[in-house]
């Protein structure tokens, strides 16, 4: 062996390569790693989380942000849970917490709606099929970086783990939770007015 233990202890040679960063809670994860992720991108911004609602508290000035960014050529899409859907109902049963997940949902859909109708931004409610697929795991695509958050349980996404990827291989790990948006944005309904 050319590297001592101590080194390749530390050295990512696998797949783990394209994990950035881990955080034991989405909350965890600063502030300023979304705003500067949302900023960077320059073609794709894909926030396929199930409520979304957060982006507007944790990003400062974000409704801004994202009609610069659609105005500059980048596509920014959101997928959202159905604020009716059976699974959100049950969801909120499970969460059991005041701000309750058709809130949520809700919250982000006023908030698309103060940004008015941009060229470039798009909005769609997962269908009711892959509902609950959708509300186990949020995938924030910032083009060639993601922030993922499996849900835990009964937690609600800012009391669940985090990990921050970077593209690195054909089929890694960033492409696999990218895909698994894409596949529930093909079958997603736009939401309408």
């Amino acid at each position: 062996m050319i590297w001592p233990k101590a080194v390749q202890d530390r050295v990512k040679l696998g797949g783990d390569r394209e994990i950035l960063r881990s955080y034991p809670y989405r909350s965890a994860c600063p502030s300023t790693v979304w705003a500067e992720l949302t900023a960077a991108a320059e073609h794709e911004l894909f926030f396929a989380g199930y409520t979304n609602y957060f982006l507007w508290t944790q990003i400062p000035a974000f409704a801004g942000l994202i009609r610069r960014k659609a105005e500059s050529g980048c596509r920014v899409r959101f997928l959202l849970g159905d604020p009716a859907c059976e699974v959100t109902r049950q969801r909120e049963v499970i969460e059991d917490v005041p701000l309750s997940v058709s809130t949520r949902i809700r919250i982000t859909l006023d908030e698309l709606a103060r940004i008015g109708p941009a060229e470039g931004v798009e909005a769609r409610f997962s269908t009711a099929e892959d509902a609950v697929n959708h509300v186990s795991l949020s995938v924030f695509r910032f083009d060639e970086q993601a922030l993922v958050t499996p849900h835990l349980a009964r937690l609600v996404g800012h009391d669940s783990p985090l990990l921050h990827l970077r593209r690195h291989d054909d089929a890694g790990m960033f492409d696999r939770f990218a895909e698994h948006a894409e596949e529930l944005w093909q079958r997603a309904a736009p939401v309408t007015p």
